[in-house]
């Protein structure tokens, strides 16, 4: 195994799941705000699961994410 390819492509692959999430958090709350299922001043709960089947992995992180 090359370590610095393996690096890098965990680090390219982090760099997807943060943009994309992101971008997708950003819009789901906006579009809860306009529609009024959301006032804009909660603490959303969030929870990610990371799975790598080839090598039995699965985790999970949770956290909360703060509108005000």
């Amino acid at each position: 195994m090359n370590q610095d390819t393996f690096n890098m492509s965990i680090r390219k692959f982090l760099k997807k799941v943060g943009v994309t999430s992101q971008r997708e958090i950003e819009h789901r709350v906006l579009e809860a705000i306009e529609s009024g299922k959301l006032k804009g001043n909660e603490k959303l709960d969030a929870k990610v699961v990371l799975k790598i089947g080839d090598v039995e992995l699965e985790t999970k992180i949770d956290g909360k994410i703060e509108l005000e």
